[in-house]
Parts: C-alpha cells; structure tokens; sequence
C-alpha cells in the first residue's frame, strides 16, 4: 500500500482461478483502493469442458461484479481450461503472462503460493516467476505469495516446507467486505467445516492477526524486494 505522500502504485494479482484473488488477498486489495492505487486481475482459466452454458454465463457476471467491487483498472483473462495448465507448454503460459507484465508494467505482483496442492496453482507461479525478472520487467520491486483457503493448507509435501509467511497486512476494517465479495462466487462458499467457509475465512484472519497483535490479518510470503 501507498502513503498519502506517494503516488499510486500499480499492482498485480494474479489468480489461477476466479476467487483465488479474494481468498488470498481481497482484504489487501481493498486497502489498495482505498489508497488510491492501481489494481489489475490476471487470471489464467476459464470453465471449459463439462460446465453448462448458463453457469459459464454466471461466471463472466460474477467477474464482471468482482472487478467493478474492487475496482480493478484492467482485467485480462489467459483462457486456458481449469485444472489443465500442468498440460499446457510452459512457454505458452509465460509468453501469454508476459505480454501481460509488459503491458501494465506492475510495481507490486501478488502470486499464489508454489507449494498449493493445485496444480493449476504451481503452473501460475512457476509461469509468473519467470516474468518478475528485472531486466525484462524492471517496472516490478516487490513479489508476494498469498495463501487459498483448501489449496496452501491441503499441501502435504513433507519436503516443501509449507507456507511461512514474513508479512502480516492488517484487514480489520476489511474483512467484512472481503466476505461479501466472495458471496458473489455462486457456490465457492461452504458450510464449515468446508474449507472455504465464511467461518474458515474469519478463522484464518484471526490467526494471521494474532501472529502481530492485529485484529485481522492476511498473511504473504515476501519472495523479492527492492527498495
């Protein structure tokens, strides 16, 4: 987030799915706007395959909704078919995902975490990782991964070491609103103990703000800064 005294800044978040970005960060996208920054959507998939006509339709509504709410300046979706970008060539993703970083030329990039079960999820990271080099995107000084509710707790690679998160944005004003954004998803939202619940979404919010004496947290892995 940006102080009073210093201009906007131009932020990225990319998501592997719709809802990936409000799970992870939607509190943190919103004290983005509220300070005036710039915030703009990549997400990677769409429903292909096997999902009905009208719920694709829903879906193009609900992120229609979603970008209006937060007020994202851009939103660019990929197109590729969900749980299939393990399939995709690697340097089809990272092709589409850089002519993207060039376009916007963020200074702030918010990824998923490479550990996630998904693997939608370690496609996008691994993709992304590739556009935050300097020399081909030197606009970028500060890369974050976030952590989903059912994607970065599910993994359960011993050798992973899991999420270990390093910085703490406090929420507390926010995460109501956070919580009505994502009830805007038509059945991503469950009955606890579902984990992607209203009651987990608090839940987590309450153990990230209790790790640095917050209200509500949500919590990043700080992967590159530069200052």
């Amino acid at each position: 987030m940006t102080s009073k005294t210093q201009k906007p800044a131009r932020i990225l978040v990319v998501a592997p799915h719709p809802d990936d970005e409000s799970l992870g960060c939607g509190g943190t996208l919103l004290r983005h706007k509220a300070a005036g920054d710039e915030a703009h959507w990549l997400i990677a998939t769409k429903m292909g395959v096997g999902y009905p006509a009208a719920r694709k339709k829903a879906r193009r509504a609900e992120i229609a909704r979603i970008s209006e709410l937060y007020g994202f300046a851009s939103v660019t979706e990929l197109g590729f078919e969900t749980t299939t970008l393990d399939a995709v060539p690697r340097v089809e993703l990272v092709k589409k995902m850089a002519a993207v970083f060039k376009t916007i030329r963020p200074e702030i990039v918010y990824l998923p975490f490479p550990g996630d079960v998904h693997s939608d999820h370690r496609a996008v990271f691994s993709a992304a990782a590739s556009c935050t080099k300097w020399f081909r995107h030197p606009s970028i000084r500060r890369v974050l991964a976030y952590e989903a509710p059912s994607e970065t707790d599910f993994g359960i690679d011993p050798t992973e070491g899991g999420f270990q998160p390093n910085l703490f944005v406090d929420i507390s004003s926010h995460l109501d609103r956070k919580i009505e954004i994502l009830r805007t998803y038509s059945g991503e939202l469950g009955e606890f103990p579902f984990p992607r619940s209203e009651k987990t979404v608090r839940s987590l919010a309450a153990v990230r703000g209790a790790a640095a004496g917050l209200q509500a947290a949500e919590a990043f892995a700080v992967l590159k800064e530069r200052l």
